[in-house]
């Protein structure tokens, strides 16, 4: 069970504040999807919650700007996210992800394909894998480089040295791609 308010911090403008009865600790967190969002542990009061949240503002609002410069760099990007065709995008990733695992001699088990606010991808242990629909937006070969990373990790769960140099073996230039990849995510995660 949630519960959720609203409140405006100077500084840094509306922030979501959400009780939760999951939550251990407080924690804050800003994306351009969601805006600034302040999940409060239930034992803690909402006025607790604020002050602590007040002590982040600096750091808020560094953020903040990070994630506008990121959109400001990417329009195309920022545009292509916004008018994302869900069902045809599910149908793109799909194609592609299974021409990848083919090629590269990888068989997962099912495809999950959800609206995510943190993650690009995952794989599970039962060899699941999720993808973002939002990756569907992202150029193909950032795309490609987060699909090829979860299809990898059905051989390697972590990412020790043997991930990277199987990972490498299919996308030589993965660091890049993984550093480009962050500030894709800064723009429209």
């Amino acid at each position: 069970m949630e519960w959720s308010k609203v409140t405006a911090l100077d500084g840094v403008g509306p922030v979501s504040f959400v009780k939760s009865r999951r939550a251990r600790r407080l924690s804050v967190s800003v994306r351009a999807s969601t805006g600034i969002r302040v999940t409060v542990p239930w034992r803690v009061s909402f006025e607790a919650a604020r002050q602590a949240a007040a002590g982040r503002v600096g750091w808020m609002r560094k953020t903040l700007g990070r994630i506008e410069r990121a959109r400001r760099a990417n329009p195309d990007l920022v545009r292509a996210a916004a008018e994302l065709d869900a069902a045809e995008a599910r149908r793109r990733l799909a194609g592609r992800l299974a021409h990848l695992a083919a090629t590269n001699g990888y068989a997962y088990r099912r495809l999950f394909i959800r609206r995510q606010n943190t993650l690009w991808g995952s794989c599970s242990t039962a060899d699941n894998i999720s993808l973002n629909v939002r990756l569907a937006a992202l150029p193909p070969e950032l795309a490609d480089y987060v699909m090829l990373h979860e299809l990898v990790h059905i051989r390697h769960r972590g990412h020790g040295p043997a991930f990277w140099a199987e990972l490498g073996r299919s996308v030589p230039d993965a660091r890049r791609l993984q550093a480009r990849l962050r500030e894709c995510g800064l723009a429209i995660l």
